[in-house]
């Protein structure tokens, strides 16, 4: 899977460009400021309907313009090159196509379009709450599993409706009617997200070796409520509790992905560029699995290639990166960064004040 085109309108500074890519590396270079960045947003637009810098449609689309346009051209498993697009208004509304098939939902996107971001803001992934890690395994069970999407999306709603209806309930049978069908969706999504972290950290524990060899990091998943106990019977017990709080205390709305070093949570012992490499060895793990299930390599975007990682650890990850044959945009001030890691298939972008050319 990789992009062979990208056709980007009215996008933050960048009002047109129209580039063909390497099914290798992509190496956009220029100054901070310059739409580097901006170029690598298009594409996790295109992957996934929104940004990664904003949740804000008015700060992505260019100023005074009604709305944004991102266009690709697909290559996949079997040679064909697939039409994806997106426009995107201000009120938020959008417009999706893949192939000839219009009014597409965001979530197709995803499919078409696997992506791994790493960015010197990932961070997050390890040192804020679980929220991030929880989506870290969300996107591997998305891909692995295709009952997940469904059976979240009602996860959701079932809770959200229970939370609401704690507020007046006198007594548990009131709202008994909703835990039938949310604990047996909640023991699903469970097992799929415990076998989907087994599954990533035999690779990410290995991986971490090779980028972090002096330290012993572990991996325990932890699913939203005590190990071996009955979801449905939990929330029966904990229904004063739930009631004084106002909400749904417990459930796989409180998975977590604990991540230790010798006990202690990795972000009170790894440095700033030791936690880099851990998030870099994380979404590496989670394209090797991608990869090994669908048979297709991840694209991977990433932002500041040279922040926090000195040229020994840089070949490192251009050299996995590489070895399973992903596509990859790296941002850069300087192609000194990246003359490393060029080669023959790659390419390189010069950016300034949202132009992109090559060469």
């Amino acid at each position: 899977m990789a992009l062979s085109r990208l056709v980007v309108h009215d996008f933050r500074n960048i009002e047109a460009c129209d580039i063909a890519l390497s099914s290798g590396f992509n190496f956009l270079i220029g100054p901070n400021g310059s739409g580097k960045t901006s170029v690598l947003e298009a594409i996790h637009f295109l992957g996934h309907g929104r940004s990664f810098r904003s949740a804000l449609n008015s700060r992505v689309i260019r100023h005074q313009q009604p709305h944004l346009t991102v266009h690709g051209r697909v290559k996949t498993q079997d040679g064909i090159l697939l039409p994806v697009g997106i426009q995107k208004r201000r009120d938020g509304s959008a417009d999706v196509k893949i192939g000839q098939e219009k009014g597409q939902k965001l979530v197709a996107l995803a499919k078409v379009l696997p992506l791994q971001l790493i960015t010197p803001e990932g961070f997050e992934l390890l040192t804020d709450g679980p929220k991030f890690r929880r989506a870290f395994i969300d996107w591997g069970v998305f891909h692995s599993e295709p009952g997940f999407f469904e059976a979240w999306t009602r996860v959701k709603r079932l809770t959200k409706q229970r939370n609401a209806a704690l507020k007046t309930a006198r007594h548990y049978g009131d709202i008994q009617v909703w835990d039938t069908e949310l604990a047996r969706l909640a023991e699903q999504i469970s097992a799929w997200r415990q076998a989907y972290v087994d599954a990533v950290a035999a690779r990410a524990t290995a991986l971490c070796q090779a980028f972090l060899p002096e330290f012993s990091i572990q991996f325990r998943f932890y699913q939203g409520w005590e190990r071996g106990a009955d979801y449905q019977a939990l929330l029966a017990a904990n229904f004063e509790r739930d009631q004084q709080m106002g909400y749904t205390v417990s459930g796989p709305h409180k998975a977590d992905l604990r991540i230790k070093v010798a006990g202690t949570p990795v972000d009170d012992v790894l440095s700033r560029g030791q936690l880099k490499l851990m998030v870099c060895a994380l979404r590496l793990a989670q394209g090797q699995l991608y990869s090994e299930e669908q048979g297709i390599a991840c694209i991977y975007l990433i932002d500041d290639f040279a922040s926090e990682l000195d040229s020994r650890r840089r070949a490192l990850l251009a050299s996995e990166l590489t070895r399973i044959g992903a596509q990859v945009f790296v941002s850069a001030i300087s192609a000194d960064q990246v003359a490393e890691i060029c080669d023959e298939n790659s390419k390189m972008f010069h950016v300034e004040h949202g132009k992109i050319n090559a060469g």
